[in-house]
C-alpha cells in the first residue's frame, strides 16, 4: 500500500489547473452567469490540508498550472471592445476576482507562511493578462512581504516548468494555435504610453461568442465531447444549437478565414492555416505521447487546459496526466460519463533515495487524485 512506503518522503508536489476563479456570483448587483468556480470552501480546505499534519515535516510545492483566474469571464465592467484588453482593465478585472474569492487568497497567504512551502503560478490563456507587471505586482502584494520570495509567477514563452528531475509541466494552450501568444510580442503601447494586451483569436472567441451564449445556457462550454454536444443539442435544443453553430461558423469565417486570406495570396496556405486552427480541444494524449515516450529524461508530462482529467501510463513507464478542472463538466461519453465537478489534482511524492530504489525515477510516486474533503481519507486515486 502507498501509505506503508518505507522510504521517507522529502517533498510533495501538488498540481492543480483550470480553476477559473471569476468575479463572483454577483457583479454590480447582477447575477454573474460567467462565474464557473463554486468550490471556495473545498479549495480552502485543500490548501490548508497541505499545510498541516505530516506535511509540516517536508517541503510542499503547490503548482497552479494555468487558468487560476478567469480574466476572460468578468462581466459588467466599464470597458468596451479593445479597452477590455488594456492594462488598466486587466488590473480591475483581477481585483474583482481576488475580492470575490478572498478566502482562497487568504488560504494561499497562510500556506506560504510555513517555511517549507512554495507556490508556483504558470500562466495559461484565461489569465494571460498577467504578462502585465502591474498585475503580477498586485498578486505579490496579497502575500506577506517576508514570504514573497517563495511565490513565483512564470512568464517564459514556452511555459515549461520542471519542479523535479523527470517531471515536466505546461498548461497546454501551447498546442492550439487559437490560444498561442508570445510574451515578447503580446503587449502594445499607444502614444499615451498606455499598454494593451494583444490576445490570441481564441480569447476573442471566448469573450465574443462563448460568453454571450452562456447567458442562456451556462453549460455551453462545459460539455464534452463537442461533437456529441452538437448532436444532442440539435435533437433536444435545436433553435439555440443552430444559432450557436451559425455564430461559430460566422465568427471563424470572418475573423480567421478572411483575415488569413488577406495575409496570404495562396489558397493552399489559407486552407492549411484554417485546418490547423479549427482543431479545438484536440486529443492532447495523442499529441504528447511521442514527446513523453521518446525522451528518456522525461518520466511524466502534466498538462491542463482541456478540462478532461486523464492518467495514462505507457509501456515504457512514462506517464501522461491532464489534471482536469475544478469547474462543473458534463461528459457524454459512456466511458467517462459524469456530471458535475471532479476536484482533481496531480500529486508527486519525492521519496528519499536508497539502495532499494535502483531506477532513475523509482523515488517518484506519481498519481492523479480527486479531492474528497478533510477526513481520514481526504482524497482518492482518480480512475
Amino acid at each position: 500500500m502507498k501509505f506503508l512506503q518505507k522510504n521517507k518522503i522529502n517533498k510533495t508536489i501538488i498540481v492543480v489547473s483550470d480553476l477559473h476563479l471569476g468575479a463572483g456570483l454577483s457583479v454590480n448587483n447582477r447575477r454573474n452567469f460567467l462565474e464557473d468556480f463554486h468550490y471556495d470552501k473545498e479549495l480552502i480546505e485543500f490548501i490548508e490540508y497541505h499545510s498541516s499534519g505530516h506535511y509540516l515535516d517536508r517541503e510542499v510545492e503547490l503548482i497552479i498550472n494555468g487558468d487560476f483566474f478567469d480574466l476572460l469571464a468578468v462581466p459588467f465592467v466599464k470597458y468596451f471592445d479593445d479597452e477590455f484588453w488594456s492594462e488598466k482593465a486587466a488590473l480591475d478585472k483581477l481585483k474583482m476576482c481576488v475580492e470575490a474569492h478572498s478566502g482562497v487568497i487568504e488560504a494561499l497567504r497562510d500556506f506560504l507562511s510555513y517555511p517549507n512551502n512554495r507556490l508556483v503560478y504558470i500562466i495559461g490563456n484565461h489569465d494571460a493578462e498577467l504578462v502585465f507587471e502591474s498585475l503580477r505586482d498586485f498578486l505579490l502584494e496579497q502575500i506577506q512581504e517576508k514570504d514573497r520570495h517563495k511565490f513565483r509567477i512564470l512568464l517564459n514563452d514556452d511555459t515549461i516548468y520542471i519542479p523535479e528531475d523527470g517531471i515536466v509541466l505546461k498548461h497546454g494552450h501551447e498546442y492550439e494555435l487559437a490560444h498561442q501568444y508570445s510574451v515578447k510580442t503580446c503587449i502594445a503601447t499607444d502614444i499615451n504610453h498606455n499598454k494593451y494586451f494583444i490576445p490570441p483569436w481564441g480569447s476573442y472567441y471566448v469573450t465574443r461568442v462563448i460568453n454571450k451564449f452562456k447567458e442562456g445556457r451556462d453549460y455551453i462550454n462545459a460539455v464534452r465531447p463537442v461533437n456529441k454536444f452538437i448532436i444532442n443539442g440539435i435533437i433536444y435544443d435545436p433553435l439555440y444549437t443552430v444559432r450557436f453553430i451559425f455564430a461559430n461558423f460566422y465568427y471563424f469565417f470572418m475573423v480567421r478565414f478572411v483575415m488569413i486570406f488577406k495575409q496570404n495570396k495562396k489558397l493552399s496556405e489559407v486552407l492549411n492555416s484554417v485546418k490547423k486552427e479549427i482543431h479545438l480541444f484536440q486529443n492532447y494524449e495523442s499529441l504528447t505521447e511521442a514527446y513523453v515516450t521518446s525522451d528518456e529524461n522525461i518520466k511524466a508530462l502534466i498538462v491542463g487546459h482541456t478540462h478532461d482529467p486523464i492518467f495514462r501510463e505507457y509501456d515504457d513507464g512514462s506517464i501522461f496526466i491532464n489534471t482536469g478542472t475544478w469547474t462543473k463538466m458534463y461528459n457524454l461519453d459512456f466511458g467517462k460519463n459524469f456530471n458535475g465537478a471532479k476536484l482533481t489534482f496531480a500529486r508527486i511524492d519525492v521519496k528519499e533515495k536508497s539502495e532499494e530504489l535502483t531506477g532513475r525515477f523509482d523515488h517518484l510516486e506519481i498519481s492523479l487524485n480527486e479531492w474528497r474533503g478533510r477526513s481520514d481519507l481526504p482524497f482518492r486515486e482518480f480512475r
